[in-house]
């Protein structure tokens, strides 16, 4: 069934994205590359660019206001207003991509999807009139400004300096901090790409992602309208697995489960995320020594059990806003039973509008009766499914070999680099003639290999010290 499934998702070409999309795609990049050499330096190509964006939306209520905004920023003429239409007409296109995709994959999974709820009306939270900090996001959109004018060929260490003083102030805001956290690490990767102008490649996409998203969070009133109220729930969380997302000062588990709620409603996919700053020194099993204080979630990685909660929030984008007070492990739960059993008829969460990029796709789903070929995909009868063993995190026991090695494989169906991939999560495979299971999680609670645990006993001294530094800093 899964093999029909597939071949019906790939459609005999993994790297086509839809009827309309791959249009869509060439308007992005187009505009994108104009972003790489700066607006301020349009050449006709690039100036063509532009104006094709703001075309496609002609017959669209966003339609005068791009094609006004395209004519001014081709004349020289680049105000913040017309960054910020030209921005929407990006996420909008990007989004429209999105959708074609996550549809395409719904409709060869079967999956049914929730829908985001309309903004509500009145001066609500979406409609929050006053905007903390405010003189602080004219700074952000004064800097990005300066970005798109400059283009990423003319970013230099002064232009990216720049932002520091703004970062800082948006990380004393609490309402700010999920701007802080993104212009923070889109600083980062600018400040360690310089000289950028003489480098070979760039990451045109993902830099443009990152820019419209800044500039469109730090309009006023956008972070004081998120999230939306959440409601609360009670039930059984079933874990499918867990992704963990790493870069040098911070990690996020982002663990991936089935939600029974007590009161007899359906099922529903949803995800609970914890995140924890750090050093670049602090890698691999050590990581797991870093959220210590949520340690019913780490218990229900590390022993594969079903968790309890009780009136835990949980929003509409389908998170789980965690709380280790509102939880307790509970009985075993096999990740791979839970995923033949609960996902068929399980509902999938809505994705809300910012979210709607196609990389950040990342559905749950089965594999089983697979052959694995010589370069690591997955061979259903014929359909061949690219594995992602690249995503596999260094803290976790589940490794390349493994994952070749599986008669099963729990896992997320991505869109990564113009096609469908698969990131394992939990694997079933024979040892010793024995079938096991092994996760990303299974060393939540500490490495079980001997050799990993000697290097986690080393790392974990860092951690160790750098906590006691920490500690007399705050007493001083």
């Amino acid at each position: 069934m899964l093999a029909v499934q597939l071949a019906a998702l790939l459609g005999g070409d993994s790297g086509n994205a839809g009827e309309g999309a791959e249009e869509a795609l060439a308007l992005l990049d187009g505009f994108d590359d104009a972003l790489v050499h700066g607006l301020a330096r349009l050449a006709d190509e690039r100036a063509d660019a532009v104006t094709a964006l703001a075309a496609a939306f002609a017959a669209t209520p966003l339609g005068d206001r791009l094609a006004e905004a395209a004519d001014a920023v081709v004349s020289g003429s680049i105000t913040q207003e017309h960054l910020t239409a030209l921005a929407g007409g990006r996420v909008a296109l990007s989004g429209a991509v999105h959708d074609c995709l996550l549809e395409r994959l719904d409709t060869a999974l079967g999956r049914e999807r929730a829908k985001w709820p309309p903004a509500p009306d009145g001066p609500g939270m979406a409609g929050a009139a006053a905007q903390p900090a405010g003189h602080v996001l004219g700074g952000v959109r004064s800097w990005l400004r300066e970005l798109a004018i400059t283009g990423w060929r003319g970013v230099d260490h002064d232009l990216v300096s720049a932002a520091d003083q703004v970062i800082e102030a948006l990380l004393a805001a609490p309402d700010l901090r999920r701007l802080a956290v993104l212009l923070d690490g889109f600083a980062a990767e600018l400040r360690a790409s310089c000289p950028i102008g003489s480098a070979e490649h760039l990451p045109v996409r993902r830099w443009a992602d990152l820019w419209t998203r800044a500039l469109l969070l730090s309009q006023d009133g956008v972070l004081t309208g998120e999230p939306r109220p959440a409601a609360t729930v009670s039930g059984r969380l079933l874990v499918l697995g867990v992704d963990v997302h790493e870069h040098g000062t911070a990690v996020q588990f982002q663990v991936h489960a089935v939600l029974e709620p007590a009161d007899g409603g359906g099922s529903r996919l949803v995800r609970t995320s914890v995140t924890v700053a750090k050093v670049d020194t602090i890698v691999g099993t050590a990581l797991w020594k870093l959220p210590q204080r949520h340690k019913v979630l780490l218990a229900a990685l590390a022993d594969r059990r079903s968790v309890e909660i009780t009136d835990m929030p949980l929003l509409d984008s389908g998170d789980l806003v965690w709380d280790d007070d509102r939880a307790f492990v509970s009985k075993p739960a096999d990740p791979l039973a839970t995923a033949r059993l609960c996902l068929p008829g399980a509902l999938a969460p809505a994705v809300p509008p910012l979210d709607r990029v196609s990389v950040r796709i990342a559905e749950p789903v089965l594999v089983e009766g697979y052959k694995v070929t010589k370069d690591g995909s997955f061979d259903l009868d014929g359909t061949v499914f690219a594995v992602d063993a690249e995503r596999l995190p260094d803290c976790g026991p589940l490794t390349p070999k493994l994952v070749a090695a599986s008669s099963a494989c729990v896992g997320l169906v991505r869109w990564d680099g113009g096609r469908w991939t698969l990131q394992p999560l939990a694997v079933q495979v024979r040892v010793k003639r024995e079938a096991v299971v092994v996760a990303t999680g299974d060393w939540a609670l500490g490495p079980t290999d001997p050799k990993a645990a000697k290097a986690e006993a080393r790392a974990a001294d860092a951690v160790t010290v750098l906590r006691e530094r920490a500690g007399r800093l705050l007493r001083r």
